[in-house]
């Protein structure tokens, strides 16, 4: 690649309609050079895509060319939309076009690209790259750019992983997104109010493929890599709707110190007189798992042969339930502490004091829930350490006023949860 570089604004092109030949007015207007990157404003492309919609509804508009909302605050919606972007108000847009009328995006903005790249050659023999352009806002950044939403002939992204800087430093990291530089050097002379569509980046060939390659499918990135998918109340609400009973946990080891932060999230519950009637025993070693569980086994079946009609092999099917529990990696045993609670001399006020406190814990032990499921952490709340507190308080080395209330078990899961349909609450609420 060259060190210099023109960036060239392509003025004379007239008011774009639906139907309009794109590759043919570009080339008309501007005298290409093999190598050339043409960077065409989106809207333009909608317009001859005849992607113009006679209305002022544009809430309704972005509602379905939605397929995701990633964050709302106010009016402001930023969302996942049809072409797989992640962009506000899906890209539906209400400027450069006629009162009255709103304008969506291309189809598939790669197919646009490579259609204006094979007209362009037909009839001018050049073999170019075209970017098709809209503007973007940016996390953690103010001010818009834009970038690019649709490609051909061009090398989206420049991998410098595996060279060496000037110090002699293997970059390990850096993945330059080309295109993006490419569109934004573009809107430079373009501008948002010149009335000018498309520019031409001259001098980076090496940017320029032979192929019309994969458009921008690179540049989006993939689910499992995306940190930031969600707006802070929508993670909230999907960690609440993906959490949910995991059974069979891989054998990848728990990360202590998001355990602490979801114990951090946790004891933020509400508790009654001000107090903190929550602790987390936290068994992060085989042995301590081992022995509090087989200590718990012992005591379930002493007590279940008690019973009449139990053989060992109803005994056996019982027990097996808890086996959840050994197949987890970490386990986590939340306790109540009364401490502060008030002392009533009537049993009435006295349970009801004590369901106060039961109740606090189990707000803590969903947010700690809810908090691992963020971390990517699949869990199980087992309630089998209830039923012998004694035992748990013994195996672990508890103070006597600490009561189990169960055990959650913690892993990654070995499958992703399946698909739950949304539950509608109207069956739940009693209005008054």
């Amino acid at each position: 690649m060259t060190a210099a570089l023109e960036v060239l604004p392509v003025p004379g092109l007239p008011e774009i309609e639906a139907g309009a030949d794109l590759g043919a007015l570009i080339a008309k207007a501007v005298d290409l050079l093999p190598g050339d990157v043409l960077v065409v404003t989106s809207k333009i492309v909608s317009k001859a895509e005849g992607r113009l919609l006679r209305t002022e509804d544009k809430d309704a508009v972005v509602a379905a060319e939605t397929v995701r909302v990633v964050a709302r605050r106010g009016k402001t919606r930023i969302v996942q939309n049809r072409q797989g972007l992640v962009m506000a108000a899906a890209g539906v847009d209400a400027s450069n076009t006629a009162p009255g009328t709103l304008l969506l995006l291309p189809l598939d903005p790669d197919a646009s690209a490579r259609a204006i790249r094979a007209r362009v050659r037909e009839l001018t023999g050049r073999q170019v790259g075209v970017l098709i352009t809209d503007t973007f806002g940016r996390p953690w950044r103010n001010g818009l750019t834009d970038v690019a939403i649709g490609a051909a002939g061009v090398a989206v992204l420049e991998d410098h992983r595996g060279r060496v800087d000037s110090h002699g430093n293997e970059l390990a990291l850096t993945v330059t997104a080309t295109a993006d530089e490419l569109a934004a050097a573009a809107d430079l002379v373009k501008g948002k109010a010149s009335g000018i569509p498309v520019a031409v980046v001259r001098g980076l060939p090496g940017a320029v493929t032979e192929e019309d390659g994969d458009g921008i499918r690179r540049l989006i990135r993939p689910v499992e890599d995306d940190m930031f998918r969600l707006g802070t109340s929508e993670a909230l609400r999907a960690a609440v709707t993906l959490r949910r009973t995991v059974r069979e946990f891989s054998d990848q080891p728990v990360h202590g110190p998001a355990v602490r932060r979801a114990v951090a999230a946790a004891v933020t519950a509400p508790a009654p007189h001000h107090t903190t009637p929550w602790r987390f025993v936290l068994l992060e070693t085989a042995e301590a798992r081992t022995r509090l569980l087989d200590a718990m086994l012992g005591a379930w079946r002493r007590d279940l042969r008690d019973l009449d009609g139990w053989d060992e092999a109803r005994i056996a099917r019982r027990t097996a339930r808890g086996d959840v529990l050994r197949r987890a990696p970490y386990l986590v045993v939340p306790c109540l502490v009364t401490e502060g609670a008030h002392a009533y001399p009537d049993a009435r006020r006295a349970a009801a004091e004590r369901e106060m406190f039961t109740v606090s814990v189990g707000a803590a032990v969903q947010n700690l829930m809810v908090a691992l499921t963020g971390e990517g952490y699949g869990t199980a709340w087992v309630s089998s350490t209830m039923f012998c507190r004694e035992v748990v308080r013994e195996a672990l080395e508890l103070p006597a006023d600490w009561d189990p209330m169960g055990a959650v078990a913690v892993g990654r899961p070995v499958e992703p949860p399946a698909d739950r349909p949304e539950r509608d609450p109207e069956p739940f609420v009693l209005t008054r």
